[in-house]
């Protein structure tokens, strides 16, 4: 599978296990500061994964499979997956 396919797909998954993905980027930061990192994080009780326009797509699918992982196992151990997605999802474990 390609990364866009590889994106898409975890997007997909992330959207039916109710994840909230954000897309952040540079604006509305001063001059100097860098833009946030991809990360997972709880905002007032809540579960965010907020992937930041300047990481490279192989840390935002590590960050969304990552999330996946930890907070929609059940969801994954169910659904047929592709080999390929599959083991990106595998790939923080063991």
């Amino acid at each position: 599978m390609e990364n866009t396919e590889l994106m898409q797909a975890l997007l997909d998954l992330c959207a039916e296990a109710e994840l909230d993905v954000r897309l952040v980027g540079a604006a509305g930061l001063a001059n100097g500061e860098s833009p946030p990192g991809s990360a997972v994080c709880r905002v007032r009780g809540k579960l965010w994964i907020v992937l930041s326009r300047g990481d490279p797509v192989d840390v935002q699918l590590r960050v969304l499979a990552s999330a996946l992982r930890d907070h929609a196992g059940e969801l994954l151990e169910s659904r047929y997956l592709p080999p390929a997605l599959r083991e990106l999802l595998g790939a923080g474990e063991g």
